[in-house]
């Protein structure tokens, strides 16, 4: 029975009324421990009744991190439906409940979008709630794939209903300090934990005439003892301040009630500890092994408490006493968390060491039973620390990195022999680095150094010190880090590796470190065998030209991509910078065949950490081409990816490059909107996207006319550390445009011979096309026609539409103002069709006012792309995918949504494109 709680019960009746609904949606209730977040629970799942499955699990604090433990009690009963996921989820969640083989390196942000399929799939029949208490505890692989899942749902009819205790300052949720990582080192996190941006409900004392009623309503029970009154029961009430556990835990006389000023938290639990000292010896001996096995499995715990003497017989006292109860399904469940906190708390180390002796031999071969034995070591044992090692191993394997550092660790603290010791704490600062635990990785990394000198050993551990360094922003010293690790005495193949770290740390510390890193990779000796040779050629030949260095000639992206799947490079993670370092040097339409096929192969495989870096490239070279809407489609679902699963960096880039095609639609608010976002990447990290940011403002100035408030940001971005950026390098026309306008060419001056330069390097037509753009505007007068003329026929063929436009807008405008207004016409209407058509409003207007002031009407806005700019990226997306013939369940595997979800889309988009079926969408796309 709930006392009181309107707001809460409305919160979760509003809740279940929208999963009825069809709509799913995800709540987070908050509070001090014992305020009534399980009671609240509870009452949904009374609420729900038969009309929904209910799945739910608690989240357990345990002295060991069990990977995936909590996610496999929630969906244990829908396991029979994992036949219906694609297959590389199906493998995610079968590697991750220990149901098959984990594939090696796999994907831990799979296992998050497969929790969504199989929660579709289990509301596929009827609404689902989900109901997950004390999600402190929860083991980090689990919260992960558990916040993934919620940040997806839509349109499933899942209720998804969450309960944690309120964090001190610098706590976090999920036993780790840092958010989900991808393919590469892990992201940090924010200060507010992997919860934030969940709907959250806080949590109160209860209002007085409640905790009233409640204290009346339980005093004179068993538990209680008689009814407290005057003093007592008025100091019981001002103690509890609403607190519901409180009031019916607290000791119930004046006398018990002194508290010495303890927190409120301790004196529940010194309230259990006197509750659980009366029960018989052998019950307190079952309790404790109840207590410290985290599944609450009534046989194993039968089985172990048997071995310390306590018998069947002994459950009956604590069940008598209401302190535990067994449910249905064969487990323990204690009154309330804090009770099984105070079992183990009270128990002397030799009892607890007992107990976990006892539930290892009584469980059979596996994690659970090395890691409750490895608890109950207290002295070095070297088999115990090999199978704790392969148990470290499995778990990365499934992804479950922090479960692995803690494994290794303890693995370390059993190991005989020094190095073997040191060996094993490497690893595990190595793990944590991947969880982006980072404080914990740099903790490791010192005490393993301390216990070596070997080469090799250092230097791996510098590069975990590097990670640790550049996630946090400090890109200089991450830099150095790794430049110095790489010139250790080490094989080449482990050099490169750091070193093309290095290189994405120096790209944000200036052009020279940049070089260096290029330079050191050329000198390597790297054997044609070696999956990176082939890579770290391509990035040398593709970025010192770009930097104005000699280097080799730039082979073909395709002959690198497949000599280093010959030699072994893992695809696509290894081969992603691939499609960066051919933007670097203008092969724009080799990354985009690059990037277009290897995002294909990473939603094949199930590689969904690396797809945010893929689509952010991909996304580039589509803007790049003229390409806007495409870009934008590309970008929105990248930007959603890297957001759910915690990577700041690219959630920056992303952010940035849509605020650039804002910029580029005329969209002011929302360019705005999104720059802010990526200069504010939730991190202390300095913002990836800040170049791209400031492009992307310097286009809405440029757009609107602003031409000095442009010329000042991108004076800027096209001098500063950040020059030799892609964007950059390419924002230096809009410079020399913006210069002119202002009639102050010099300030253009510098970065123009730069990108002379870089142009001369690149050898494509569309970038010599756009110097010449550069050196009309700039002048002498008499040679702009020659050039303007020159730049148009460069662009015939470039497939970039946007800026053959933008150069036929300069030329019309140079011509009227030339007084040739007959010769302006042609190339100012030829601009202003291709604007309209690209829903480029400013670059429109513009055209469209040149050309009226050639004496011409000009025509009225057309429509950007027909009936299909009606619909949001996503809806677009989808309606493109089903045009192809694709059904609901291949879209949603494609997209990592719910079969559900993308029925809603469709079901939105028909409408808005005036159309019915699946035949009349194929038919609007033909067209």
């Amino acid at each position: 029975m709930l006392y009181g709680r309107e707001r809460e019960r409305a919160a979760v009746d509003a809740l279940l009324d929208g999963a009825r609904g069809g709509r799913s949606g995800v709540l987070l209730l908050r509070g001090e421990p014992g305020i009534g977040k399980t009671a609240v629970l509870e009452y949904a799942v009374a609420a729900a009744g038969d009309g929904f499955r209910v799945v739910r699990a608690t989240g357990v604090e345990y002295e060991a991190e069990l990977p995936f433990a909590g996610l496999s009690l929630l969906l244990s009963s829908g396991l029979d439906r994992l036949d219906a996921l694609p297959g590389p989820q199906r493998r995610s969640l079968e590697g991750a409940f220990g149901l098959g083989e984990p594939a090696g390196g796999a994907d831990r942000l799979l296992a998050g979008l497969a929790t969504l399929g199989l929660l579709a799939e289990l509301a596929s029949e009827q609404p689902l709630l989900c109901v997950v208490d004390d999600v402190q505890w929860l083991d980090r692989s689990s919260l992960d794939a558990l916040l993934i899942a919620a940040r997806r749902l839509q349109a499933e009819g899942v209720a998804l209903l969450l309960a944690a205790r309120d964090t001190g300052a610098g706590e976090d949720v999920g036993g780790a300090e840092a958010g989900v990582g991808d393919d590469g080192p892990a992201r940090p996190g924010t200060a507010v934990g992997p919860l934030a941006g969940l709907p959250e409900l806080r949590l109160t004392g209860l209002a007085e005439p409640d905790a009233v009623r409640l204290l009346d309503d339980r005093s004179g029970t068993a538990r209680t003892g008689p009814a407290l009154t005057g003093p007592a029961r008025r100091r019981l009430l001002a103690e509890a301040a609403g607190n519901p556990l409180a009031l019916v835990e607290l000791p119930s006389t004046e006398a018990d009630l002194a508290s010495g000023g303890l927190a409120l938290t301790s004196r529940l639990r010194i309230a259990f500890h006197g509750q659980v000292t009366g029960l018989p010896p052998a019950t307190q001996n079952l309790l404790l092994v109840a207590a410290a096995e985290e599944n609450g499995e009534l046989d194993v715990v039968l089985a172990a408490a048997a071995a310390l003497g306590a018998g069947a017989d002994a459950l009956e006292p604590a069940e008598r006493a209401g302190l535990v109860a067994v449910g249905a399904d064969r487990r323990f469940a204690f009154r309330h968390p804090l009770l099984r906190a105070a079992v183990l708390q009270r128990a002397p180390l030799q009892q607890r060491l007992a107990a976990h002796r006892a539930l290892g031999e009584a469980l059979e071969e596996g994690d659970r039973r090395t890691w409750h034995l490895a608890l109950a070591a207290t002295a070095p044992d070297a088999g115990l620390a090999d199978a704790l090692e392969r148990t470290a191993a499995r778990a990365e394997a499934r992804g479950a990195h922090g479960g692995a550092a803690a494994a290794y660790e303890r693995a370390a603290g059993l190991t005989p022999d020094r190095d073997g010791a040191t060996r094993r704490l490497v690893l595990a600062a190595e793990a944590a680095t991947e969880e982006g635990k980072l404080e914990l990785a740099e903790a490791l990394a010192d005490r393993a150094g301390a216990r070596t000198d070997s080469v090799f050993a250092h230097a791996l551990l510098d590069q975990v010190r590097a990670v640790a360094q550049f996630w946090r922003g400090a890109y200089p010293a991450a830099y150095r880090l790794l430049l110095d690790a790489a010139a250790t005495d080490i094989e080449p193949a482990h050099a490169a590796r750091m070193l093309l770290q290095a290189f994405h740390a120096a790209w944000y510390v200036g052009e020279e470190p940049v070089a260096t890193v290029l330079d050191r990779l050329a000198a390597l000796p790297l054997g044609a065998d070696e999956p990176l040779a082939p890579l770290a050629r391509h990035l040398s030949a593709a970025v010192l030209p770009a930097l104005g260095r000699p280097a080799g000639p730039l082979p073909d992206v395709r002959a690198t991509a497949a000599a280093a799947r010959k030699a072994g490079a893992e695809s696509p993670v290894d081969l992603v910078q691939l499609c960066g370092a051919t933007l670097v040097l203008g092969r724009d339409h080799e990354t985009l065949e690059l990037a277009a096929e290897l995002t294909a192969e990473a939603r094949a495989k199930g590689t969904v950490g690396v797809l945010p870096t893929l689509q952010f490239f991909l996304a580039e070279a589509e803007l790049f081409h003229g390409r806007h809407r495409d870009a934008e489609v590309t970008a929105t679902e990248g930007l959603a990816l890297a957001r759910d699963t915690g990577q700041s960096q690219w959630t920056s880039q992303l952010a940035s490059l849509l605020a650039c095609a804002a910029a580029l639609s005329g969209a002011d608010e929302r360019c705005a909107e999104l720059a802010a976002a990526a200069l504010v990447p939730g991190s202390a990290a300095p913002a990836a996207g800040e170049p791209w940011a400031h492009w992307a403002l310097a286009l809405l100035d440029l757009g609107r006319g602003r031409a000095a408030a442009a010329a000042d940001r991108l004076h800027t971005l096209t001098t500063g550390p950040y020059r030799h950026h892609v964007g950059a390098t390419r924002a230096v026309p809009d410079l020399v445009e913006a210069a002119v306008r202002l009639g102050e060419p010099e300030r253009a001056a510098e970065p123009y011979e730069r990108f002379a330069r870089w142009a001369a390097a690149a050898g494509t037509p569309w970038a010599e096309a756009l110097r010449l753009r550069c050196q009309a505007l700039l002048g002498p007068d008499e040679l702009a026609e020659s050039a303007y003329r020159a730049a148009l026929d460069l662009h015939e063929g470039a497939h970039r539409p946007f800026e053959r436009a933008r150069t036929a807008l300069l030329y019309g405008e140079w011509l009227r103002r030339e007084r040739r207004r007959t010769d302006a016409r042609p190339h100012l209407g030829a601009a202003l069709e291709v604007f309209d058509r690209l829903g480029a409003e400013p670059w429109a207007d513009r055209a469209r006012t040149e050309l009226t002031a050639t004496g011409t009407a000009a025509p009225a806005p057309a429509a950007a792309e027909g009936a299909l700019t009606v619909l949001t990226p996503q809806e677009l997306q989808i309606a493109r995918l089903a045009a192809r013939g694709l059904s609901n369940r291949d879209i949603a595997a494609q997209l990592f949504l719910s079969p559900r979800t993308v029925g809603h889309h469709l079901y939105k988009a028909y409408p808005k494109l005036g159309i019915a079926s699946r035949t009349e969408l194929a038919a609007l796309f033909r067209a």
